[in-house]
């Protein structure tokens, strides 16, 4: 079963993007680059929960 993910931008803390997951036992948080509308440039986005 796959789980949902969030992803917030690290910068203004907003919630932009979705994923999910394959792995239930993962025990670090994932962080990619993504494009934040708010902040208008290429920011780490965390996973929350």
């Amino acid at each position: 079963m796959k789980n949902k993910i969030t992803l917030a931008c690290a910068e203004c803390g907003t919630r932009n993007y979705t994923t999910t997951s394959s792995s239930e036992n993962q025990t670090e948080r994932r962080e990619l680059k993504k494009f934040c509308k708010n902040c208008n440039a290429h920011t780490v986005h965390r996973e929350t929960k």
